[in-house]
């Protein structure tokens, strides 16, 4: 086997683990829109997977698949399989991909410590605690934020493209030259308007938590579902982008099977 295929190989399952994940979200969500129980983040959505021995393999699988996934996006900031590095939106890109390397990075240890039930399975949304204590972190060192301040615009920027994504509907990624049916553009376009959507609050958490020198201000995917919540109709904006998110993870799964990969190739030579 190459390198090439196997990189596209656990590419593939990363978006299959990312699709999983985002299914469950999606359904906590829609859940709490109903219960009023709290929402969850994708740490959250993997600890409910670890109550059951099918769910602990699955949970097995997610770890790998989110291990190849990461390593993808930190090979494509570094390479620039695509030519992003010509533009400064191109060049932002690949930051972005650092970012999202070293999250699925992070899922990948949890899903694998819960698979192997070293850590305890938890609910709610654990992210968010994390979210606060690394800021609070930056905000005790010098510089810290600026640097903060520049992670939320990052986080806004990241909702900027999601929204473009979700208007034009284009996903020439997809299968190349070909128009992915009208069906797939629309359920990847509510799943990237409700992305677009948490990733501007998740920027506007982080940049309060700046501005106000104040780690408990930030938060997660759960503290940005929590914070859509609390708006007047809130529940109703809670089922919406729950349904939108579990959409973004079926879109996910057709992106597993259909997605046209560009890997870059390393400089040296890798035996098969």
């Amino acid at each position: 086997m190459t390198y090439s295929t196997r990189m596209t190989a656990m590419a593939r399952l990363g978006f299959a683990a990312r699709g999983l994940v985002y299914i469950l979200i999606g359904s906590l969500a829609f859940d709490a829109s109903r219960t009023g129980a709290e929402p969850s983040d994708n740490q959250g959505a993997l600890g409910s997977l670890a109550e059951t021995a099918p769910g602990r393999v699955v949970l097995g699988i997610c770890a790998v698949g989110f291990a190849g996934y990461a390593i993808w996006r930190f090979t494509e900031a570094a390479m620039d399989p695509e030519g992003r590095s010509q533009s400064a939106k191109g060049r932002l890109e690949r930051a972005a991909y650092v970012i999202s390397g070293a999250a699925n990075a992070s899922l990948s240890i949890i899903a694998g410590k819960l698979a192997l039930q070293q850590s305890r399975a938890e609910h709610g949304s654990p992210g968010d605690q994390s979210a606060q204590s690394w800021s609070g972190w930056l905000l005790d060192h010098p510089g810290g934020v600026p640097l903060l301040i520049t992670v939320g615009i990052i986080l806004f920027a990241t909702a900027f493209t999601q929204a473009v994504k979700s208007y034009k509907a284009t996903f020439d990624e997809m299968n190349g030259d070909v128009p992915a049916p009208a069906y797939v553009r629309w359920i990847g376009r509510i799943g990237y308007a409700a992305r677009a959507i948490v990733f501007a609050i998740i920027g506007w958490l982080v940049l309060s938590a700046a501005l106000h020198h104040d780690p408990k201000r930030a938060g997660g995917l759960g503290d940005a579902l929590s914070e859509l919540r609390s708006q007047p109709e809130g529940a109703l904006l809670l089922a919406i982008v729950g349904v939108g998110l579990g959409l973004f993870g079926i879109f996910s799964l057709v992106e597993a099977r259909f997605r046209r990969l560009k890997v870059a190739k390393p400089k040296i030579a890798i035996s098969a």
